[in-house]
């Protein structure tokens, strides 16, 4: 094993760690910020004391990405000093659109969001989480734009060995990048839609125990909220990623080969959902919305790329690659199929069953499996390139980093995340388990220790 090795799998620990906040952030924003409309708008206390519950949520995960995701760009200059120098000029536009525009937007406006309850106007004050969760989209489509050139690298060109940018507008409306990102943001929603979902199923129960009637309808409502949320996400990821794979059949042919575990060329391919099982012509069907279409294999195009950039092993790790397909699609689609079973369930304003309540706990660790997958489906799938065509894994790793620096780095990242992991799961437990705060009571009335007295107008019970 080598400083390269290493390097990787710092990069792919620290990345997973950090893909575990982001697509839960982007969607719960939305979601809260929803909340708080319906109680803008209806004046219903039960949706200000959701708000404020799930409020208490996003912020912790918000934090966890913040942290979590500010390790990336470092590992760019300690490891990957040589694919910096080459993409510097090309990122530059899209992080400084991310970080100046998207996160200064975000940032910016959930503090207000957090600081301003009761001394902004509530327009102005819902005005602020929807900026906040707009800025958290805009946040994840330059990031994803960025992404998407190292797959299909356009608007550029090599000078003196750094790749230049001649059309910010190319990188920006790249078509790998418009697939990619309503696919991404979509599954974030579902991942969202999950959480929300099993947050609800464990508030069911844990109100029924307790004999409380009243509760158990306010959580059935965020249920199906969630429910409806993760069907129509899970629908736009079905959609966009059947776009993504025809981008895959024409640009990206190695990592769709790989996905499959089809080595030699084949018209009319067959797609096989588990080894040893095959639908005849589904993969050229998929890929190319053709049965007949021509789908090139492992193999051939090991040989095609050797002609084209001289010696080497250009395949990927092909087991993983195809395990992280299916895992991808079956995990996402469990998810999608229990939000379309439990919206049956529950439709006509029926009581929510047992079962379904435990399922969406059970359910919990799915969608979060699926975006994981589909994130080492689409980074080690197209290896050993960090840009497509251009810059080899091999040739973008820091040539000063030692094999010990890297391996004493990871273990610190490792012990720190593990602590962070522990930290974030004990802090979602505990307000969880918690609970929305009690509705204020209405000024004048008397309390319990007040003797007939009138009771002081309760002061803002909100506090992060």
């Amino acid at each position: 094993m080598d400083a390269l090795d290493l390097a990787r799998w710092q990069f792919g620990v620290t990345t997973v760690y950090h893909f575990l906040f982001v697509p839960l952030t982007i969607g719960l924003g939305v979601f809260v910020a929803g909340l708080q409309t319906a109680w803008h708008r209806t004046g219903k206390e039960h949706y200000l004391r959701l708000t404020r519950f799930f409020g208490k949520l996003f912020l912790i995960n918000f934090a966890m990405g913040v942290v979590t995701g500010i390790v990336q760009e470092f590992q760019f200059g300690m490891n990957w000093s040589e694919y910096s120098i080459f993409v510097g000029d090309v990122f530059g536009a899209p992080l400084a659109l991310e970080a100046l525009l998207a996160f200064f937007l975000e940032s910016t406006f959930l503090g207000l969001w957090i600081f301003g309850w009761d001394r902004l106007p509530k327009r102005v004050h819902l005005a602020c989480i929807w900026a906040a969760a707009i800025g958290s989209n805009l946040s994840a489509y330059f990031i994803l734009a960025a992404n998407a050139w190292m797959k299909h690298p356009v608007g550029y060109e090599v000078v003196a060995g750094r790749a230049r940018m001649t059309d910010v507008w190319a990188v920006l409306t790249n078509p790998t990048a418009l697939a990619q990102v309503p696919h991404v943001i979509a599954g974030a929603f579902v991942v969202a839609g999950g959480f929300v979902a099993a947050v609800s199923g464990h508030r069911i129960l844990r109100e029924r125990r307790a004999g409380r009637t009243g509760e158990p309808a306010m959580w059935r409502g965020t249920l199906r909220a969630a429910l409806v949320m993760t069907a129509i996400a899970g629908a736009v990821v079905a959609g966009t990623g059947d776009q993504s794979a025809r981008l895959l059949w024409e640009q990206q042919p190695m990592k769709l080969a790989a996905a499959e575990g089809l080595r030699h060329d084949e018209r009319g391919a067959a797609f096989s959902p588990v080894p040893g099982i095959e639908v005849p012509k589904a993969l050229s069907l998929l890929a190319a919305h053709d049965p007949d279409a021509p789908v090139q294999g492992v193999e051939d195009i090991q040989r095609r790329y050797e002609a084209a950039f001289g010696p080497g092993d250009y395949r990927p790790n092909v087991p993983v690659v195809y395990w992280s397909f299916r895992v991808m699609v079956v995990f996402g689609l469990s998810a999608v199929a229990l939000s379309m079973l439990g919206l049956w369930v529950t439709r006509r304003r029926r009581a929510v069953p047992r079962w379904l309540a435990r399922a969406t706990l059970l359910a919990l660790p799915l969608p979060a499996t699926a975006m994981i997958a589909g994130w080492l489906l689409s980074e080690i799938g197209r290896q050993p390139w960090t840009v497509q065509g251009e810059l080899l894994t091999a040739a973008s790793v820091s040539p000063g980093v030692s094999l010990r620096a890297v391996a004493f780095s990871l273990a610190l990242f490792t012990l720190l995340y593990g602590a962070l992991a522990v930290a974030e799961a004990r802090l979602l437990v505990r307000y969880v388990k918690a609970g929305p705060e009690p509705a204020p009571a209405p000024a004048g009335r008397p309390g319990p220790d007040d003797a007939g007295a009138a009771a002081p107008a309760p002061a803002p019970t909100l506090m992060y």
